[in-house]
């Protein structure tokens, strides 16, 4: 399986959501022989079939916390998954919010192999694959980000969250990191990322890519593009406004593997020096 990230929505608060005006699917994360699906919200399910995602090959389901942008088509999904609990497999990764709220049925819950509880800074392994809860400040007190240590990158996931110079040092030695970002500059929102926090983040985490999601109403009207532009135009870093659909290569943001390239071509023209 090629290594890829696929954005299944990138819509952000209610008024977005509850008119479609942008999806609110999910991210689809696939490397190696695993595919995750992140926050998989209203129409996740619809989304995943027109982009050419089969569900029954998730290996896992991520959930941050227990607002429904980010967790109402669960159900849906594990019973897509596992073919109704016939096919009992994968792995739930979610906050304690969520798996306490109800919203998880005892049906669904016994249909997938394993429900690991997330929370900040706990370590878990999925494959070759390891995850780190990442520390929010968000309306949900148990939300929680994820940080994937994978053989190719490192990305970060910093979910809902408020800006706080405390968080910012998880989202370090990041190849790729996913902001939800959900309001403009000089729109300031408590418990969410503004333009303007973005920035602050972006400075001092320094990943290879920064790529913004889940925008709000009042963010979609000025454009998420010139949001995005003038966001890299302050930080001198590479930011991507993600659209509906979207898919990237991580593996072009990878530092181990640009540098193990360039030892490689190091190592050649040694070689080609000494002959």
């Amino acid at each position: 399986m090629e290594a890829k990230i696929l954005f299944l929505g990138t819509g952000g608060d209610i008024a977005v959501t509850s008119k479609q005006a942008r999806a609110s699917g999910g991210i689809i994360i696939q490397v190696d022989d695993c595919q995750f699906h992140i926050d998989p919200g209203p129409g996740a399910l619809v989304q995943a079939a027109r982009h050419g995602i089969n569900v029954r090959d998730h290996t896992a389901i991520f959930v941050s916390h227990s607002h429904l942008g980010h967790c109402n088509d669960v159900n849906a999904l594990i019973a897509a998954m596992t073919l109704n609990g016939i096919d009992k497999h994968g792995v739930l990764v979610a906050s304690e919010s969520f798996l306490k709220s109800g919203f998880l049925t005892e049906f669904h819950r016994n249909c997938v192999e394993k429900i690991l509880p997330a929370k900040p800074d706990k370590k878990i392994a999925i494959e070759n694959i390891e995850i780190r809860g990442l520390e929010t400040d968000h309306t949900d007190p148990d939300t929680v980000g994820f940080k994937m240590f994978t053989p190719k990158f490192v990305l970060s996931y910093s979910s809902d969250t408020a800006y706080k110079k405390e968080l910012i040092e998880q989202y370090s030695k990041s190849d790729i990191l996913i902001l939800n970002h959900t309001y403009p500059f000089d729109t300031k929102k408590p418990k969410t990322l503004s333009s303007d926090d973005v920035i602050k983040i972006i400075n001092k985490a320094k990943p290879k890519l920064a790529v913004l999601t889940h925008f709000g109403n009042k963010l979609l009207n000025i454009n998420p593009i010139y949001e995005a532009r003038e966001i890299q135009k302050q930080t001198g870093a590479q930011v991507i406004a993600a659209e509906d659909g979207m898919t990237i290569d991580p593996i072009s943001y990878s530092a181990d593997l640009k540098q193990k390239t360039l030892n490689l071509y190091s190592k050649k023209k040694e070689l080609k020096d000494y002959h």
